[in-house]
C-alpha cells in the first residue's frame, strides 16, 4: 500500500493588529506551526487570542453580531487611540504558493460598523524581476474591484463589484464564487478555524444523542464526538484512549452511553473497579486531558486551532507531554497557545514563543524569546524556556516585578 500523503495545511506567517483593545500596535512576524503567547495576567494573550475569534466569526455570524457580543467601538478600541481597527495577516495556502496578504479595517458609523477598507494583496510570480505585490481584490464600504480566476495577475481585467451592505466582507461574500478560487481559499482557511476554551465542568454535561465529528469551543459535546468515534473511527478512538491511559493511571475505557431520554452519557471506567463512573464524578484533570487529545486529534483537523491556558486542572508533569502532543498535532493544523506555565514552555523552541507585556501607556508589545539577551545562549547550554522564565531572564512575567522591561537584541548586536 502506497504511504498517506500529508497535505500541508495553510500557515498564517506573520499578524498585525491595530487599535483593538489593548493591542495599539502589535505585529507578529514569522509565526511557526506551532506559537505560544507567554506574559503575566493582564498581558494581552487573551486579547490576541480573541483577534482569532473575532475574525472568524466575523465571517460565521457577521460582522454586525461580533462587534456588538465584545461592546461595540466603546469596549473595542484601544483607549486613547483614534480611526479604524484594523487587522492584516499574511499566509500561505502551502509551502509552494505565494504568500497572500489580507487587510481588514473596521469603522462604526451611525448605522454600526462597517468594513472601511478590505483587500487582498500577493506577487503571482515574487522571484521574477518585475514581480511586484499587487491587489487582485480591494473594496471600501460595500464598493471595490476584483481579478478572478485561479492565479490572479496584475494586467488581468479587474471587475467592479457591490455588496448588499458595507457591513458584508468582500471575502466572505465572493469566497462563495467558484470564479474567485483565491478568496474561496481565504474563506474556507478562516471559517475552518478552531479556538478552544475547555472547562472541566462544560465536559460532564450531558447532550442529546448523536454522533458529532468535531469537539466544541467549550467541549460540552465531548460523549458526542467519543460517540462518533466510537461508530464511525474505532482505531483512532483507540489511540486517543492508549494516550491517556499512559497520562492517567489506570485509566481502562471511555464510553458514550445512551439513556432512556435521549441523552448521552460519557463513562470512565478505572482499572480496579468492575463498573464504569460517570463523567461528573471524573477528576477535572481527567476529562480536560480527554478533552484536548480528541481535540489534537480531530480527523479532520482544523486549519488554525487555538488552546487557551491548557494547564488549568492539569498536572504539572502532564503538561511537557501535552505540550509534545501539541507539537505532533502541530504538522496537522496550526496551533495558537496561551499559557502562564513553565511546565509547558519547557518543551517549547525560542522562536516558537511570543513574550507579550504592557508598555508605559498601558498597550501590548510583543517580543519572541528568541530575540531576548542571553536565551539562545542559555538554551545552548542545556537550560529549558520554562526555567529561565521563572529565573527572571525574560525580564517580564514576574507579578511582583511589574515594571521589568524585557532586554531585546537587534541585528546590529546592540541591545534595546
Amino acid at each position: 500500500m502506497a504511504p498517506k500523503t500529508i497535505v500541508s495545511p495553510p500557515r498564517i506567517e506573520a499578524l498585525t493588529v491595530r487599535n483593538y483593545r489593548a493591542l495599539r500596535d502589535v505585529s507578529f512576524t514569522d509565526l511557526r506551526p506551532m506559537t505560544v503567547l507567554l506574559g503575566p495576567n493582564g498581558s494581552g494573550k487573551s486579547t490576541v487570542f480573541d483577534v482569532f475569534a473575532f475574525l472568524s466569526e466575523c465571517f460565521s455570524t457577521g460582522l454586525r453580531k461580533a462587534w456588538d457580543r465584545r461592546g461595540r467601538f466603546k469596549e473595542l478600541r484601544s483607549r486613547g487611540a483614534v480611526g479604524p481597527i484594523e487587522f492584516e495577516l499574511r499566509y500561505r495556502e502551502n509551502p509552494k504558493t505565494a504568500p497572500i496578504t489580507y487587510h481588514l479595517s473596521i469603522d462604526e458609523g451611525k448605522r454600526g460598523p462597517f468594513v472601511a477598507e478590505e483587500w487582498l494583496r500577493w506577487a503571482r510570480n515574487p522571484t521574477k524581476k518585475g514581480g511586484k505585490p499587487f491587489r487582485f481584490l480591494d473594496f471600501a464600504n460595500g464598493e471595490g474591484k476584483v481579478i478572478s480566476g485561479d492565479l490572479p495577475d496584475d494586467k488581468d481585467q479587474r471587475v467592479e463589484e457591490s455588496l448588499s451592505s458595507p457591513e458584508d466582507l468582500a471575502v466572505n461574500a465572493l469566497g462563495q464564487l467558484a470564479k474567485h478560487p483565491r478568496v474561496a481559499a481565504l474563506r474556507r482557511f478562516i471559517t475552518g478555524w478552531s479556538l478552544s476554551y475547555l472547562t472541566a465542568v462544560d465536559t460532564r454535561t450531558v447532550p442529546e444523542a448523536g454522533p458529532q465529528e468535531h469537539l466544541s469551543q467549550t467541549g460540552d459535546n465531548l460523549a458526542n464526538v467519543i460517540q462518533y468515534l466510537r461508530e464511525q473511527n474505532e482505531d483512532l478512538l483507540k489511540k486517543i484512549l492508549d494516550k491517556l491511559r499512559r497520562r492517567v493511571p489506570r485509566m481502562e475505557r471511555v464510553d458514550a452511553d445512551l439513556m432512556g431520554d435521549g441523552r448521552l452519557l460519557l463513562l470512565l471506567k478505572d482499572a480496579p473497579f468492575d463498573r464504569p463512573i460517570l463523567a461528573k464524578w471524573a477528576s477535572d484533570g481527567t476529562l480536560k486531558m480527554l478533552a484536548y487529545l480528541v481535540a489534537l486529534y480531530d480527523p479532520a483537523p482544523p486549519a488554525l486551532l487555538g488552546l487557551e491556558e491548557p494547564e488549568n486542572h492539569l498536572h504539572p508533569r502532564l503538561l511537557y507531554e501535552l505540550a509534545e502532543e501539541c507539537r505532533e498535532a502541530s504538522a496537522r493544523s496550526q496551533l495558537i497557545v496561551t499559557t502562564h506555565s513553565p511546565f509547558f514552555l519547557d518543551a517549547m523552541k525560542p522562536e516558537e514563543v511570543w513574550v507579550l507585556s504592557r508598555d508605559t501607556k498601558g498597550y501590548t508589545e510583543a517580543f519572541r524569546a528568541a530575540d531576548l539577551i542571553g536565551i539562545p545562549e542559555h538554551m545552548e547550554a542545556g537550560a529549558k524556556l520554562g526555567q529561565l522564565w521563572m529565573e527572571g531572564f525574560f525580564g517580564v512575567g514576574d507579578p511582583m516585578r511589574p515594571d521589568e522591561r524585557p532586554l531585546r537584541a537587534q541585528k546590529d548586536g546592540h541591545a534595546r
